[in-house]
C-alpha cells in the first residue's frame, strides 16, 4: 500500500501522520467530552493540549533515538528528523505524563482527575494509529502459519500491530464504560496503564523490531515496571478515598 495519503505543494503527507492527527484530534474532542461530565474547564484541556501533544511527540521520538543511538550518534542531524520515522508509544506517554503533571501542579489541578479524564480516549487513538503501522510494512511479528496471517516480503507473519489495535480498542470500551463506576481519582489512568502494559508485554514478544536493551526487549521492562508502579499507586490512592 502507498504510504503516501497525498501531496501538498511538492510535500508528500503520509498516510501514518494522518492517522497520528485523527487520533489526536479524537483523543482531544474524547477529553472534552468527558471534561464536560467531571467538571474540568475546556480551556485546561485545550491548554494542556496544546503543551502535552508537543511533549508527547518529543518524547516518542527521543525514547526512540535513545534506543537506537548507536546509529543516531553518527547522524545527529537526523534525531529530530520526525518524517524519518521512529517513534515509540513509551515515550509518547512519559513525555505528554510529565507536561501533564507539571501544569496540574502550576495550575492548582487535581493531577489524577485530569488523568482521567485525558487518558481515557488515548488507547483509542493508539487503536487508530497503529494501522499507521501496517501502511508501513512494520511493527509486525516473526513467521506464522495461522490463518489471520500477512504477507511481508513474501512470507506470512503475526500482524502485531492488529493485535495491538484490538486490543487498545478493547481498553477504550471498557474504560469508557467504567468511567462512572470508578472509585478514586486516577482509577481510569492507572487501569489504562496496567492493561495497556499487559497487552503490549505480550504482543512485544512476537514482534521483530523491537528496541533492546541488551537482550532484553525495552517495551517489555517497560510494561512490567508500570505494572508495578500502577498496583502501588493503585494500593496508596484506594487506601487514601477510604479513609477520606
Amino acid at each position: 500500500m502507498d504510504r503516501v495519503a497525498f501531496t501538498i505543494f511538492g510535500l508528500d503527507i503520509m498516510w501514518y501522520g494522518v492517522l497520528m492527527a485523527l487520533a489526536m484530534i479524537l483523543c482531544v474532542f474524547i477529553a472534552l467530552k468527558e471534561g464536560k461530565r467531571v467538571k474540568i474547564s475546556e480551556d485546561d484541556l485545550l491548554n494542556l493540549a496544546i503543551i502535552a501533544i508537543p511533549c508527547g511527540l518529543l518524547g516518542a521520538r527521543l525514547y526512540y533515538v535513545i534506543f537506537n543511538w548507536s546509529w543516531y550518534s553518527n547522524h545527529l542531524s537526523e534525531i529530530l528528523n520526525f518524517r524519518g520515522g521512529g517513534m515509540a508509544i513509551h515515550g509518547a506517554l512519559i513525555g505528554g505524563i510529565l507536561a501533564g503533571f507539571i501544569y496540574t501542579k502550576i495550575k492548582k489541578i487535581n493531577f489524577f482527575k485530569m488523568a482521567d479524564t485525558v487518558m481515557i480516549g488515548i488507547p483509542l487513538g493508539q487503536a487508530i494509529g497503529r494501522w499507521g503501522n501496517y501502511i508501513n510494512g512494520e511493527a509486525h511479528g516473526g513467521p506464522t502459519s495461522l490463518p489471520w496471517g500477512i504477507i511481508v516480503d513474501g512470507i506470512k507473519v503475526h500482524p502485531t500491530f492488529l493485535y495491538e489495535s484490538i486490543w487498545d480498542l478493547g481498553i477504550f470500551i471498557f474504560l469508557w464504560c467504567f468511567r462512572k463506576k470508578k472509585k478514586y481519582e486516577g482509577q481510569l489512568a492507572i487501569t489504562y496503564l496496567i492493561l495497556y502494559s499487559i497487552g503490549r508485554f505480550f504482543i512485544e514478544g512476537l514482534r521483530t523490531d523491537s528496541l533492546m536493551i541488551g537482550q532484553l526487549r525495552m517495551a517489555q521492562v517497560i510494561s512490567l515496571v508500570t505494572i508495578i508502579v500502577c498496583l502501588i499507586l493503585h494500593k496508596i490512592l484506594s487506601k487514601k478515598k477510604n479513609r477520606g
